[in-house]
């Protein structure tokens, strides 16, 4: 019997963060996770901040993620799309993901038809936030000089410096909880956007929160969670999507 092919959406798994008590041990479930939805994987959607930090080198890999890189290739190699969203902290993706892994790398939210339902995907960072450090930080990391400037840096000193950078962003973000449809931000970009534009399922993570919103015109807001306190997931079978969670 024919398997049902299923598009799966992860994101937040933060991997090589120094406030996981094992690292590795995290990689390793998430690649299990990735090796269980194979065999119904019709496409993944990575939804940004796979890792805790990265930067792309001319000449240099970062060390880490063997195991996760040889089973995104997996796919890949088995013919089935993996598309990557850069988020705030895995910003500096180039082009080693796509060349050796044969991943798609997307710079911007995507709106995508499946099953003839319209998705908007994307990390979710800046949409809706009018903070103004905020603009500036992100506005600063996308900038083709500072990027040089960084890649200028010894990895032994900058690497070490952006994941201090890092592990401080997460505990300053701990304590957020779902603040609301009238203050969280990706709550109130999607209702802005189903203004001009007819959308079945937003799909979000950036905030580290699971919520499945629903909102005007049959619409829903989905918010994956993350991999630090949840191990979450979203899954679409071509007629529903839920939220699910692995080894919990």
């Amino acid at each position: 019997m024919e398997t049902t092919k299923k598009i799966y959406f992860a994101s937040d798994a933060h991997l090589g963060a120094k406030y996981f008590e094992n690292p590795i041990e995290k990689e390793k479930c998430f690649v299990r996770w990735l090796d269980t939805i194979k065999v119904d994987c019709e496409r993944l959607y990575l939804l940004g901040d796979i890792f805790d930090f990265w930067f792309e080198y001319k000449t240099v890999v970062p060390r880490g993620f063997t195991r996760f890189f040889g089973k995104i290739a997996e796919l890949t190699d088995a013919g089935i799309e993996v598309h990557w969203f850069i988020g705030n902290h895995d910003i500096w993706i180039f082009d080693y993901i796509s060349k050796e892994l044969g991943v798609t790398v997307h710079y911007q939210p995507l709106l995508v038809e499946h099953s003839g339902k319209k998705f908007l995907l994307g990390h979710g960072d800046g949409l809706a936030d009018k903070s103004i450090a905020f603009k500036f930080l992100r506005s600063f990391f996308r900038n083709k000089f500072a990027q040089r400037m960084f890649s200028a840096i010894h990895p032994r000193w900058g690497v070490a410096f952006a994941m201090s950078w890092s592990k401080r962003s997460r505990i300053s973000k701990e304590s957020i909880p779902y603040l609301g449809e009238d203050r969280e931000h990706l709550v109130i970009y999607a209702k802005e956007y189903l203004k001009e534009n007819h959308v079945d399922y937003f799909l979000f993570g950036h905030r580290h929160i699971l919520l499945d919103l629903m909102l005007p015109s049959r619409s829903r807001l989905i918010i994956t969670g993350d991999w630090i306190s949840y191990n979450s997931f979203a899954v679409f079978d071509g007629d529903d999507i839920w939220v699910d969670q692995f080894e919990i």
